[in-house]
Order: C-alpha cells, then sequence, then structure tokens
C-alpha cells in the first residue's frame, strides 16, 4: 500500500527512474513523447493511447487542451535515466490517475519502439508530501535544475528536459504553473539567484555525504 495519501490542493514530489537504472529516453523522440504524454494523459476524460487521442482531437477542436485536468504541473525534469515531477493534485485521486496513464502509455510506446517486453520503470512511482510552502520553493528549484544537481555531461546533458527556462518567459499559459512560485519573488532574477543559491547548498550537502560514506 502506498504510504502516500494524496489529497487535492495539495504539493507533492514525484519521481522514477529506469529498471536497474537503465536509460528511458535514447533520444529527443522519446523525450518528446514523454512530454507529450504528460500534457495528453492530464485529462478528468477517459482516454485511450496517443494516436487514438489525436483523432479525437482534431474531430473535437483540440478537445484535450480544454479539458478538467488531473494535475498541475508546478515544475518537471526529465533525465536519461528518470524524472522528477511537482504536481498539485487537482481532481480526486487526479495523481493515481495521471501517473497510471502516463507509466503505462510511455512503457508501451518504448517497448513498441525498441522490441521489448517487460517493465520499464523501477517499481511505482515514489512521491513526498511537500508540507510547507518554504519545502515547495526548495523542491522547485531542485526539480527545475535538477540535471544540474547531477551534472550530467556530453550525451547525457542533451537528453535532458525541464521547466527551467518557461520560468524566466513572459508567457502565463506556459505549461506549468509557475505562479505559485514566481509570486513570491520580485522577479524573475530573485528567483534564478535563489534557485542558484539552493543549487550550491544541494552540491555542496550531496558532495559531503559522499567524504562521510569513504
Amino acid at each position: 500500500m502506498r504510504k502516500t495519501k494524496f489529497s487535492s490542493g495539495e504539493y507533492y514530489h514525484i519521481f522514477n527512474r529506469g529498471v536497474d537504472k537503465r536509460e528511458i529516453f535514447s533520444d529527443n523522440n522519446d523525450l518528446a513523447r514523454f512530454f507529450q504524454s504528460m500534457s495528453e494523459f492530464n485529462t478528468k476524460e477517459p482516454i485511450g493511447s496517443i494516436f487514438e487521442n489525436s483523432f479525437r482531437d482534431s474531430a473535437l477542436g483540440g478537445r484535450a487542451a480544454k479539458s478538467k485536468k488531473l494535475v498541475n504541473f508546478i515544475c518537471f525534469c526529465l533525465n536519461p535515466n528518470h524524472y522528477h515531477f511537482v504536481l498539485e493534485q487537482v481532481a480526486d485521486n487526479g495523481i493515481q490517475k495521471f501517473m497510471h496513464r502516463l507509466g503505462g502509455g510511455y512503457t508501451w510506446y518504448f517497448n513498441n519502439k525498441n522490441k521489448r517486453n517487460g517493465v520499464l520503470f523501477q517499481g511505482k512511482y515514489k512521491s513526498v508530501h511537500i508540507g510547507t510552502n518554504e519545502y515547495l520553493l526548495h523542491m522547485s528549484a531542485y526539480v527545475n535544475l535538477n540535471n544540474k544537481v547531477h551534472q550530467l555531461g556530453g550525451s547525457a546533458a542533451k537528453l535532458t528536459m525541464s521547466s527551467w527556462k518557461e520560468y524566466f518567459k513572459n508567457d502565463k499559459e506556459g505549461f506549468c504553473n509557475k505562479e505559485i512560485i514566481l509570486r513570491q519573488f520580485n522577479g524573475t532574477e530573485e528567483y534564478k539567484n535563489f534557485a542558484g543559491d539552493s543549487l550550491r547548498s544541494i552540491r555542496e550537502k550531496k558532495e559531503m555525504e559522499k567524504i562521510l560514506l569513504e
């Protein structure tokens, strides 16, 4: 039984990685498909596959964009072998429904593309309740900059996608509900400085943990 009890109006850190730490994104097409899934599976209405939904949306004039959501994305980061979300649940059982669709749909796509069978993710996604505003602010920095937390380089650095850049666009109709974070700062530059300080603190903590474990 899942330890975290999800409640509407509350915020949660959701994350998972590939089974045996394997890559879940092998190219930019995989990243694009997962991001598309994040959008299209986030609806209270019944939905089939993304392929089926494309025909339904066309016939109904973009139904998915207008439908009621299960969750609000605050921020996200997709890395080659794992992902992080900060979500607000906005419908009853919204996180469970959304994550079930996302995990199943993407696994089907990935297995079909790569002619493989079996599970793709390492068990059920992990979840942590974000119970305070301070925790929410720091978690937004951690997730927005998660690729930098892991200091990914080379080809791995190119197989990442996050909401970080969206936080500095004037578009209020973007993918994420970033205003819950940004309205607490005097402009995006102040948030950038806050996130940078938070990142440095996280890196220092990780380095200290390595030293203590040696």
